[in-house]
């Protein structure tokens, strides 16, 4: 199951697989919700005339000496973020180097105007569809290793408790000296052999994790439901928990793109990711459900609190933390040009935040990155980013929406097909959802199953069997009984 509100990394792409010989792929996907081909001739050519020309030394402050490193999903060629971590006195400093892709795309131009209709990088399990072209998102801009590349540089001094004390942000020449991938570093961290360079990301990252909780941060603690390629040409269905050491990489992403928020929020003039605040109401009611289901949850506890208490493991638990979702609800683009607005924060991180740290795969961060740019170094913004801000929600809305089609889509074609052979079976399940008292929506664990539930007595938490009635492969329906 995917969670509520995504890392601000996002996902990284998946290499493209060759066609099942049973035609077990998502090409009907692909159709069905109209997915963007090929780039247009005219914006790849452009691509090919910005990549040629020399990089634009001039104006930048060259940090090539600093020893920055990317840390991602093995295998990823679209790095938009590179880190280096150091002590600085008692305190902290950040560098943080973003892929500077507005370096490269002439503002109006075809790429421009491809990238502005797509949105954002939309990932299926036999291969992604990019917000650029592959010659951009993973070659020229990309932060691969020992390459020179440009960059939006942020430096960020934290205090001894890991809050932002000073905040630089520069266009900049960077060089990465390694690539590195989550399970890698969980793995060097564990034996004590970390890379240099992010030796305190567990120091750094456990410190912002408890700035979260003072905030208030809703975090959702679900694992997340995914398609992976069964080595056969074939898909199948797994749960992936999340490694802590991607918990305190976000962390750093997070760090970012609040205080890019702040810039923007001062200088009046901006685009901020938000989520409204649950009314008391709602938290109310996800209490008493808690309470019901044997999680106990004292008045005075914050739902921020005790959701970072619970273990998604236990069947309670995963039930209270997908009525969780409801206090999430309401995701947006909030864009301003005259002072800050009414209302932006972002209760899943529990401050205000703007998107920053994913420019080669979404396509606000660019417009962000400007905007920060130019307020701290005291220039006029740049007209082409003011002139699309009003422009920027609705199209990052827009593409948000394709992107959740695409994810469940993906993932119920997989179920059915995973259990087209298995009508009639019993599993055990958890029951998530009670919605209407008779019919439910239930987990099964082997396979990751998520999918409706009929059956009379059904109760949130409960642990019941249930009986596959309902495989289609082709309409993409999967329900089951209470046996």
């Amino acid at each position: 199951m995917a969670a509520a509100e995504r890392s601000p990394d996002g996902v990284h792409a998946v290499p493209p697989v060759a066609a099942h010989p049973l035609g077990l792929d998502f090409a009907a996907v692909r159709r069905e919700l109209n997915l963007p081909r090929d780039y247009p001739t005219s914006a790849l050519a452009e691509v090919e005339q910005t990549v040629a020309q020399p990089l634009p030394t001039g104006f930048r402050h060259d940090a090539t000496d600093l020893p920055l490193v990317t840390v991602d999903p093995p295998g990823a060629k679209d790095l938009d973020q590179a880190v280096l971590l150091r002590r600085r006195g008692s305190g902290y400093r950040v560098h943080y180097a973003i892929a500077d892709v507005a370096a490269f795309i002439p503002p109006g131009g075809a790429l421009d105007l491809e990238a502005r209709r797509r949105g954002q990088t939309l990932y299926l399990p036999d291969g992604n569809i990019p917000l650029h072209p592959t010659r951009l998102c993973e070659d020229a801009a990309s932060l691969l290793p020992d390459q020179v590349r440009v960059a939006v540089l942020w430096t960020i001094d934290l205090d001894p408790d890991g809050s932002p004390e000073r905040v630089d942000v520069r266009r900049a020449l960077v060089r990465s000296v390694a690539r590195l991938d989550y399970d890698g570093v969980q793995r060097s961290l564990a034996h004590g052999c970390a890379h240099p360079s992010i030796e305190l990301l567990p120091e750094i990252g456990r410190l912002r994790r408890e700035q979260a909780l003072r905030r208030g941060a809703i975090e959702l603690g679900l694992p997340e439901q995914q398609v992976e390629s069964d080595g056969e040409g074939g898909w199948r269905l797994a749960l992936r928990p999340r490694l802590v050491v991607e918990e305190w990489n976000a962390e750093i992403s997070l760090l970012t793109g609040m205080c890019a928020a702040e810039i923007m929020l001062e200088a009046g003039v901006g685009v901020l990711r938000t989520v409204p605040e649950p009314d008391s109401a709602t938290v109310d009611v996800l209490r008493r459900s808690a309470n019901q289901l044997g999680v106990h949850w004292p008045v005075g506890l914050s739902a921020a609190e005790a959701l970072a208490e619970l273990d998604p493991a236990r069947p309670e638990a995963l039930a209270v933390h997908v009525a969780a979702t409801r206090l999430l609800r309401g995701a947006g683009y909030t864009a301003f040009d005259s002072g800050a607005p009414a209302k932006s924060g972002h209760a899943g991180i529990g401050a205000s935040y703007a998107h920053v740290t994913a420019p080669i795969r979404r396509l606000v961060d660019r417009y962000c990155a400007e905007i920060c740019l130019a307020v701290t170094a005291g220039r006029e913004i740049p007209g082409w980013v003011t002139e699309a801000l009003g422009e920027l929600p609705s199209a990052m809305g827009g593409s948000d929406r394709v992107a959740a089609q695409v994810e469940r889509a993906c993932i119920a074609q997989t179920q059915a097909w995973s259990l087209v052979s298995r009508v009639g079976e019993e599993f055990p399940a958890t029951v998530l959802r009670v919605p209407n008292g008779v019919a439910g929506e239930v987990f099964v664990a082997d396979p990751p199953i998520i999918a409706r539930c009929t059956g009379s007595g059904l109760g949130e938490g409960q642990q019941v069997r249930v009986r596959l009635v309902t495989a289609d492969s082709e309409r993409r329906d999967v329900e089951f009984e209470v046996a």
